[in-house]
């Protein structure tokens, strides 16, 4: 995954001159070395460290976006994006409804590993990606892997997905199965699991889960008459 993410900067910094890519440690290649080679390739003043202040790192990045130019700002884990919680939630969801339609900061991404993955305890494992997924303004994306379509490998040049567009993992008749992110691979096996006891379980992958894909979750369960939602996050 870190590999898909390292291409994706590196060819939004490429076609994109004024992209810039800042952060807590993202100079050295970042704690899970998403950034790796970026620096050597782009520049210090491309991408460069942050001061270890979320709040300062959120307000940076809408301040430089809302200039027509591109922000990719990392949150070294999602755990510690609730300082910068005023700033994306009261000023990047909302700036451009306050202007009315004047300015924006459409060229910002906020970039967060989160979930229990790794090697974290309470303060490097959570998933708050429920208190952003409420709020007009944002978009919440959570890949599963590098590729969904190609079976995890990692793409190579551009390549696009398009945003609230779920995908069905694996076809079935019994029951609806939704989920999102690195818990997939735990709901693939599950959904064998069930299969093997005679359940026929159709999973699905929100891959956006603000905005969400409503239609395709919907024609499932009118199928199966049963869902089941997965998610390591709270419930509000």
């Amino acid at each position: 995954m870190f590999t898909a993410i390292n291409n994706a900067m590196r060819v939004a910094m490429e076609t994109d001159p004024t992209a810039v890519l800042f952060g807590e440690d993202v100079a050295f290649g970042g704690v899970f070395r998403c950034s790796v080679d970026l620096r050597e390739k782009f520049g210090s003043d491309r991408v460069f460290n942050s001061p270890l202040c979320e709040q300062a790192i959120a307000g940076f990045a809408i301040g430089y976006a809302s200039t027509g130019r591109t922000a990719i700002a990392e949150i070294q884990f999602a755990d510690y994006i609730f300082p910068a919680f005023d700033q994306i939630v009261n000023e990047a969801a909302k700036f451009r409804y306050r202007s009315g339609n004047e300015f924006d900061c459409g060229k910002l991404t906020f970039r967060a590993p989160y979930g229990a993955v790794g090697h974290g305890g309470h303060y490097h494992s959570q998933s708050p990606e429920a208190y952003f997924a409420h709020t007009p303004g944002l978009k919440v994306v959570v890949p599963r892997n590098p590729l969904c379509v190609d079976f995890g490998k990692v793409p190579v040049g551009e390549y696009v997905q398009n945003l609230s567009e779920a995908e069905i993992v694996r076809r079935g008749s019994d029951v609806t199965v939704v989920g999102y992110g690195a818990q997939m691979r735990v709901l693939e096996e599950a959904c064998g699991y069930a299969e093997d006891i005679g359940i026929s379980c159709e999973l699905i992958d929100l891959q956006t889960i603000f905005p969400w894909d409503a239609d395709t979750v919907e024609h499932s369960v009118r199928k199966t008459g049963r869902l089941v939602v997965s998610h390591e996050a709270p419930v509000s």
